[in-house]
């Protein structure tokens, strides 16, 4: 006869339980910031549909201050992911992509024809373009350390607040000039054009203030603070056409850089002996 098989020799293979590790609130807290930006954006656009365009307005600079602090939140916290990356893309692509060209549509672009719905387009996928481009610039290795102070192109909260501009200043001195269609379809072009563009503009992240500029700047801010809180709309047109007017500043101090840099990487010539 067949002996039976020795059942307690076989070992048993234990089951593979699944820990489940929660996840901190430091580490998730990034990404609900950036998810209280992306409702910023969407309810600008609900704002724009209903004609309420100062808090409409308000919504995209609401959701512009939760996108920088959501990344400086997430480096302090040491909550950084891919997943918050992604997420931060697609924020930032509603928010400062879709909702302003809606909110300029609806505002002076919709009774000028098809051509005016072409120009929100162009600027909505010119933002999402800017963004894939920024995600793929940050894995570049080659890059030289300095490239960080510079952005390639005008950055996506900026670009949504230089578009609007236009509204913004109406909100000051009344529609009747910066409402036209050709102003604000030139303003589309224009601001869609940076986004895309090689030019470079200053990255604010790792701007190091020195004990000499170091009473001036809180001065600054305090004054920024206060302008912002009782002239809002003037305060941020000062701020944008500040930051317009550091375009030449910053095409300038890349230029210099780039050539010490390619200077330093190329080997110098040697001398050839004589024969």
């Amino acid at each position: 006869m067949m002996s039976e098989p020795d059942t307690q020799s076989t070992p048993t293979r234990p089951r593979r339980q699944r820990s489940l590790k929660g996840l901190s609130f430091k580490r998730i807290l990034p990404n609900i910031q950036t998810l209280l930006a992306l409702c910023a954006g969407m309810t600008a656009i609900k704002f724009g549909f209903e004609d309420r365009w100062e808090a409409a307005a308000f919504a995209i600079a609401a959701a512009a201050i939760l996108d920088a602090l959501d990344g400086r939140v997430a480096r302090l916290l040491k909550g950084s992911s891919k997943f918050g990356a992604e997420l931060d893309s697609l924020s930032d692509f509603i928010s400062f992509g879709v909702a302003p060209a809606i909110m300029l549509y609806l505002w002076a672009l919709q009774d000028a024809g098809r051509f005016a719905w072409i120009l929100s387009l162009l600027f909505a996928a010119c933002m999402a373009l800017r963004l894939a481009r920024f995600n793929t610039l940050l894995d570049d290795p080659d890059a030289p350390a300095w490239k960080a102070n510079f952005f390639s192109g005008t950055p996506a909260p900026a670009g949504a607040g230089l578009v609007l501009l236009p509204m913004i200043i109406s909100f000051q001195i009344g529609d009747e000039i910066v409402r036209s269609t050709e102003l604000v379809s030139a303003t589309m072009v224009i601001v869609a054009t940076l986004l895309v563009s090689r030019v470079p503009t200053l990255s604010f992240k790792r701007l190091k203030v020195t004990r000499a500029w170091f009473m001036p700047t809180m001065v600054l801010v305090i004054l920024l603070v206060a302008g912002v809180f009782t002239v809002p709309w003037f305060s941020l047109t000062v701020i944008l056409v500040l930051y317009l007017l550091s375009f030449p500043f910053a095409l300038q101090k890349h230029a210099k850089l780039d050539r010490e840099w390619k200077k330093q990487k190329t080997p110098p010539e040697t001398e050839k002996s004589p024969d």
